[in-house]
């Protein structure tokens, strides 16, 4: 799955369009208003975000409405924790380093 999320957030407008989907739920016709794209380049975008399950598609009367479905994220946020504890040691013994040579 972490494939998936990884290869779907590679483009900017699908990372654009998570940005969005995060604060709020849209149609898809509000999706496309945000872009200069035709409908179908936004719909091909929209298809690889929900095979990947970052956006869920519901049809509320005409319209289909697109919401964020976090748990991708969730995941993603996981895998990066080991990097950020690894960056975050690194840093500590640089400052440790820094504060030996000062002495």
């Amino acid at each position: 799955m972490l494939d998936a999320t990884f290869a779907a957030l590679s483009d900017p407008t699908r990372r654009a369009i998570v940005g969005y989907l995060r604060n709020e739920d849209m149609s898809v016709g509000q999706v496309v208003e945000k872009f200069e794209l035709t409908q179908s380049a936004i719909s091909r975008h929209l298809d690889v975000l929900e095979n990947a399950r970052l956006i869920k598609r519901k049809r509320v009367g005409q319209r289909r409405v697109c919401s964020l479905s976090a748990a991708p994220l969730h995941e993603l946020s996981d895998w990066l924790e080991a990097y950020r504890i690894f960056w975050n040691d690194s840093l500590e013994r640089l400052d440790q380093t820094i504060a030996g040579k000062k002495q």
